[in-house]
This record gives C-alpha cells, sequence and structure tokens, in this order.
C-alpha cells in the first residue's frame, strides 16, 4: 500500500479513533515508509520480553515498545533489528534509544526511536505485553493501525486507505 501521513490526515483526521503522535522521533533503518497492525510491549531499561516477540514469525505487524522514555540504555541494536526484519516486521516504534545504528540504518525496517545510546539494556525480564501504551500524545493499542513515514506517525482503530 502506498500512502502519505499527509495525505492521510486530509481524508481521516476527523475521525473519533484517528491519532498523531508528537514529533519526538528519529528515524532509523532504511525504510522510511511503514504500516501495518500494533503489538505492544512495556519494559523499562531491559530487552528480554522485546526478543520474545521479534522472534516470533509476523506478517504485517508494528511492535510499540514504551520504555519510559528512558535515555540510560539501548533497547535495540542491531541483532535484534535483524531479527525483525527476518521475521517479518515492518517496523518498530521505541520509547527509549537504540544502538548501533550505522548498521541499523542498512536494514530494510523502519525504526522510530527517541535517540540513540551505546549502552546495552538489563536482561532480567520483567514488563507487559498486550497492554496500552501511552506516549507521545498516542494510546497505542494492540491490533489497531500505525501509519509512518517521514512526515509522521498516525495510528487508527480502523485500516486507513
Amino acid at each position: 500500500m502506498t500512502f502519505t501521513t499527509a495525505d492521510l490526515c486530509d481524508k481521516h483526521s476527523s475521525a473519533a479513533d484517528f491519532q498523531i503522535a508528537e514529533p519526538i522521533f528519529k528515524a532509523f533503518g532504511s525504510t522510511r515508509c511503514f504500516s501495518g497492525q500494533i503489538s505492544t510491549v512495556k519494559v523499562f531499561e531491559d530487552n528480554v520480553l522485546i526478543r520474545e516477540l521479534l522472534e516470533k514469525k509476523v506478517s504485517h505487524r508494528i511492535l510499540v515498545i514504551d520504555g519510559g522514555g528512558s535515555l540510560h540504555c539501548a533497547l535495540l541494536g542491531e541483532n535484534l533489528a535483524n531479527t525483525a526484519y527476518q521475521n517479518g516486521w515492518q517496523g518498530i516504534i521505541i520509547y527509549g534509544c537504540i544502538r548501533d545504528s550505522d548498521v541499523i540504518n542498512q536494514l530494510p525496517i523502519g525504526i522510530r526511536a527517541l535517540h540513540t545510546y551505546p549502552l546495552k539494556s538489563h536482561k532480567k525480564g520483567p514488563g507487559e505485553r498486550d497492554n496500552t501504551c501511552v506516549f507521545a500524545g498516542v494510546h497505542f493499542k494492540t491490533d489497531h493501525y500505525l501509519y509512518a513515514d517521514n512526515d509522521g506517525i498516525i495510528v487508527s482503530q480502523n485500516p486507513l486507505t
């Protein structure tokens, strides 16, 4: 599907379930325009649950990670980003940091994150899956639809055309 978030805003912004994320994210990965249904995970400075989700084969999914906005470690690096791509994930939105950005920028996947940070995360395993994540002025819910390009990120309960 070809789209721009600007066109989607022009067509659908008056819909009750239409949300636009605040422009707080940096773009990573070589895919700048991506869309899919959301899966959510909440963690804090720990990426065990992220790995579990990204290791699953999916079709047309976006992983939304609520990392609490932490800027003290990376929740995703080149290995997990490559795993995500290999398993069919279209994109990842991270309310937190990534590392290995030079390598990630070569991978054909769309990633948005707050920033980069070279330190890896903890590996203890706490967190929550499939709960509503709220950040950047948006309520991200599992199975809702996300659209991202260079202009922004849009979330809708229903698919947009």
